[in-house]
């Protein structure tokens, strides 16, 4: 498996993820989706909100969007409830997809792209970008799944997508291409 292969199957595999976790989340009440909690973001909803703005901010750069740190605005106010914000999130996460899939070759993983930080434009390689995306997004899902550990909803199984032997669980999934 090449660069390129695997971090298409990370992008799948994060859509697959955000899909499972905004399920459970979906059968929270409105009053728990967007409770105080102990974390970074101290909701649910600011968690995943955060998540979905992190992922337009990068996938702008990657594209060479130039909106910047314009992305990082309010969220839209149609996210009034979890399901508005997931439309969105399965958006993000199929042009995400389609991204890593348009890649022609690893040789494209080391292109340099412009990201616009406080201080200025920072050169960032397509590669690295990608994979702190992923890692962004697995943080912070983790932190969603634990707040919801907190709920009467039953956090989901997460980490079943890669091995043949998840093939079962990650098939009731929907399909993330």
């Amino acid at each position: 498996m090449v660069a390129r292969q695997l971090l298409l199957r990370m992008a799948e595999n994060n859509a697959w993820a955000n899909d499972a976790l905004f399920a459970a989340c979906g059968e929270l009440t409105e009053e728990d989706y967007r409770a105080t909690r102990v974390s970074f973001f101290p909701s649910i909803r600011g968690t995943l909100e955060h998540n979905y703005l992190v992922d337009v901010f990068y996938l702008d750069a990657l594209r060479r969007g130039g909106h910047g740190r314009a992305m990082y605005a309010a969220p839209d106010p149609t996210f009034a409830t979890c399901a508005d914000l997931l439309r969105a999130q399965r958006e993000v996460d199929r042009q995400l997809v389609a991204f890593v899939a348009s890649l022609p070759d690893d040789d494209a993983l080391d292109e340099i792209v412009p990201v616009e930080r406080p201080s200025g434009d920072q050169p960032e390689r397509v590669g690295d970008l990608l994979a702190h995306l992923f890692q962004h997004q697995i943080h912070h899902r983790g932190q969603a799944h634990a707040m919801l550990a907190g709920t009467t909803v039953k956090p989901p199984q997460l980490d079943e997508f890669f091995l043949a032997e998840d093939q079962r669980a990650r098939a009731q999934g929907r399909a993330v291409t």
